[in-house]
């Protein structure tokens, strides 16, 4: 019922930036929780930030808390993830997802995927 679409991947250099981007298909988007997860090569898919449905409360993984930021625009149906002061360990495939709620989505719990997109940080 909805379908995510990554996109603002890319290759930057340490220390640099990124805007990551989610599109959602459907009018139902406002209903759910967003997030974002990552995985590295041979590594587990892992939490990096979620947002109420209303944009107003966040949560971060602590790898990432102060240096990205999750938000939502739910008249253009989409959540972004601004990330700054990259490094090298943030290098990973970026997964939009949504679910029922904050919490449920930050558990991994989570009804809907995107396809991902390449995040490339080098050192």
């Amino acid at each position: 019922q909805v379908q995510l679409v990554e996109s603002g991947g890319g290759l930057v250099q340490a220390g640099g930036s990124l805007r990551l981007s989610c599109a959602a298909s459907g009018r139902t988007f406002s209903t759910y929780a967003m997030g974002w997860f990552r995985q590295a090569p041979g590594k587990e898919r892992v939490f990096v930030a979620a947002i109420h449905w209303n944009g107003v409360i966040t949560n971060y993984a602590d790898s990432v808390k102060g240096r990205f930021t999750i938000s939502r625009d739910n008249a253009k149906n989409t959540v972004n993830l601004q990330m700054n002061s990259l490094k090298p360990e943030d290098t990973a495939v970026y997964y939009c997802a949504a679910g029922s709620s904050r919490v449920v989505v930050s558990s991994g719990k989570c009804d809907y995927w995107g396809q991902g997109t390449q995040v490339t940080v080098s050192s």
